[in-house]
């Protein structure tokens, strides 16, 4: 169950602030998935945690641009 791309770039704040949140809960899901030896596609730990990087950046640059 990876993670959706979506575009970041037209987001507002509230939507980026949820996907967030959705970020880290798949990452959650993946994390415990992997530990149990379910998860097939490793490197969707890598991109869902770049993507939450990516969130932040978006998120934090929002702030400092207010």
């Amino acid at each position: 169950m990876p993670a959706k791309k979506e575009k970041t770039e037209n987001l507002t704040g509230e939507a980026l602030k949820s996907r967030l949140v959705d970020l880290k809960k798949e990452q959650m899901n993946l994390r415990f998935r992997k530990t149990a030896g379910q998860l097939q596609q490793t490197h969707l730990v890598r991109k869902t945690r770049r993507e939450i990087a990516r969130t932040a950046t978006k998120i934090s640059a929002a702030k400092k641009g207010a």
